[in-house]
């Protein structure tokens, strides 16, 4: 069930229009054509500025690969990614590399997303170098002490490597990484899901600070019902590389209409 903007809606920052990600999954046999495995068949949804979309669905649903599609990290077979109207979708890296300004991630791995032989310093001022190389060496640390400030972190952690830290506190350095160049969208991929439960509230709240504080966007990629319900404004529900159905929380949660979404929400655990 494709997501389409009314005609009342505020402009899109983000809309993806019947994306496609297709893998060859085996050459042709006597003539038959190529075989493809279809990790994302025909997805399209909008994201408004300062919203946050909820993307739930099982593992292999071809939830993650919507997100690296989106920042070039999953090739895309068919279909557009418009920014502000623009397609993006199919630009060669070179003219792409402007919009990662706009577009970052945050991994679901806190472990395997950092350098492990880098400093803090060096991990979340790379983009300072990348983006903005007017700046100079001190003004560059300056800026990493003051986003170790805003996630939660000590200014002396900078000098740190990612093993000295906690899965939580990585999670802060990669929240940290992705604000580093004044993003408008962030792409979550499972923020929460390698994290203690305590931990996972706290990134939330922060998520949700940040979100207020900046008018930022985010695409919450998640398996959790609970945590999606709790951060999202629309909720999409994939399966097999297709939204099967898209709503508000509200009819998501409370009204169902699509066999795979009253699966997903029998399974949640009941305190009952």
């Amino acid at each position: 069930m494709p997501e389409t903007p009314s005609p009342s809606s505020p402009p899109s920052l983000l809309e993806v229009r019947d994306l496609k990600v297709h893998y060859p999954a085996g050459s042709g046999f006597l003539g038959h054509s190529p075989r493809f495995f279809k990790a994302v068949d025909g997805v399209s949804f909008v994201i408004h500025s300062g919203k946050t979309i909820g993307l739930v669905g099982e593992s292999g649903s071809g939830k993650t690969t919507v997100g690296r599609a989106i920042i070039h990290l999953a090739p895309i077979s068919g279909g557009a990614i418009l920014w502000e109207g623009r397609n993006i979708g199919q630009l060669p890296e070179n003219s792409f590399r402007p919009f990662r300004k706009h577009i970052q991630m945050i991994f679901q791995d806190p472990y395997g997303s950092l350098n492990p032989r880098l400093t803090i310093e060096t991990i979340v001022g790379e983009a300072f170098e990348v983006h903005f190389p007017q700046y100079s060496k001190a003004e560059r640390r300056d800026r990493v002490v003051d986003l170790m400030r805003q996630v939660g972190l000590k200014p002396d952690h900078i000098r740190r490597y990612p093993h000295e830290f906690s899965g939580g506190q990585r999670q802060r350095i990669g929240i940290a990484r992705a604000l580093a160049v004044s993003p408008r969208l962030i792409i979550c991929d499972e923020p929460v899901s390698a994290l203690d439960v305590s931990v996972q509230a706290q990134i939330i709240n922060l998520l949700q600070d940040l979100q207020e504080q900046y008018h930022l966007s985010y695409l919450f990629i998640g398996h959790d019902l609970g945590v999606i319900e709790h951060v999202s404004d629309r909720v999409l529900v994939m399966n097999q590389g297709k939204i099967v159905e898209s709503g508000d929380c509200e009819s998501i949660y409370r009204s169902p209409q699509h066999p795979y979404t009253r699966k997903l929400l029998d399974a949640v655990p009941s305190l009952a």
